[in-house]
């Protein structure tokens, strides 16, 4: 199974630094969050993008995807009642997808909590159908860039809007995109989800509505370092990848960096490899 890291985890390491270190932890790829490679991503060239592609690469590394959408430029949303901001919301949207396929990525998490989280005056069902018009822009880039597009499911602390695999899911039904899917994150679901995260996959991986996971402990820090067990997750995945189920890759995001970004980096690679060494069939 290959491990991705998340590449905020290294900031503020230069991009190549960042691809030295991962490799040398012996990870296979980054997941990158877009503002780390530029003050604002818009500004990011076509050419600039295969560089990145190219460094990784020079490492034995792949750039897998993106992840961290609209932290910058500042100020977007695909919620607001501003039909002029919405619009340039997808636009960054539409450019993130282009970028992710110049740099070899695969998928796209759209995260960003604040900037789909229901605006005062608005109601729930209104911020739905906004945020349901800009996913779908995003999906049809997708899918004439050749990669997916994963509305992720986040904890109701974080935002009001997608809190369940179920919510996502009935989303990407509404938009219909084959381009379009949902994914797991493993904190987000251990602290919103009323079954284990492993149950979890393996009711809904199978119906291919899943494309990525992303791994990570509800305590906000890295495998490994909380109650959360990982074993039987890995497990669950490693047997649904062998079915056929999943062709992802699964990618290491915590938040809370324990001893600090390095090492918690170094801890969680080291913990998930002996994780899969031990339940290796």
């Amino acid at each position: 199974m290959k491990i991705a890291l998340c590449n905020e985890v290294l900031q503020p390491l230069p991009f190549e630094e960042q691809c030295r270190f991962a490799a040398a932890l012996g990870y296979d790829g980054l997941e990158v969050a877009p503002f780390t490679l530029a003050d604002d991503p818009m500004d990011l060239s076509d050419a600039d993008a295969a560089t990145f592609r190219r460094i990784a690469g020079d490492h034995g590394l792949t750039i897998e995807g993106l992840h961290w959408l609209l932290v910058k430029p500042a100020g977007l949303s695909i919620v607001s009642e501003d039909a002029a901001l919405r619009q340039r919301t997808s636009g960054v949207m539409e450019r993130l997808v282009e970028l992710c396929a110049l740099m070899g990525g695969k998928y796209l998490v759209h995260g960003s909590p604040r900037q789909r989280s229901v605006p005062p005056g608005s109601t729930p069902a209104q911020a739905w159908e906004r945020a349901r018009d800009c996913l779908a822009r995003a999906a049809t880039k997708a899918q004439a860039c050749g990669v997916t597009y994963c509305i992720e499911p986040l904890a109701a602390a974080e935002t009001d809007l997608i809190n369940t695999v179920a919510e996502a899911v009935r989303m990407v039904d509404e938009i219909g995109s084959p381009a379009l899917r949902t994914m797991i994150d493993c904190s987000a679901a251990g602290l919103t989800e009323h079954e284990p995260v492993q149950a979890l996959m393996a009711r809904w991986i199978p119906s291919g509505r899943i494309a990525h996971v992303q791994i990570n402990d509800p305590n906000r820090r890295a495998p490994g370092q909380g109650d959360l067990r990982f074993a039987p997750i890995l497990q669950t995945l490693s047997r649904l990848q062998a079915q056929g189920y999943y062709r992802g890759i699964v990618a290491v995001e915590p938040f809370d960096y324990v001893p600090d970004g390095p090492g918690c980096a170094a801890r969680a690679i080291g913990y998930l490899r002996g994780v899969l060494e031990a339940i290796r069939p």
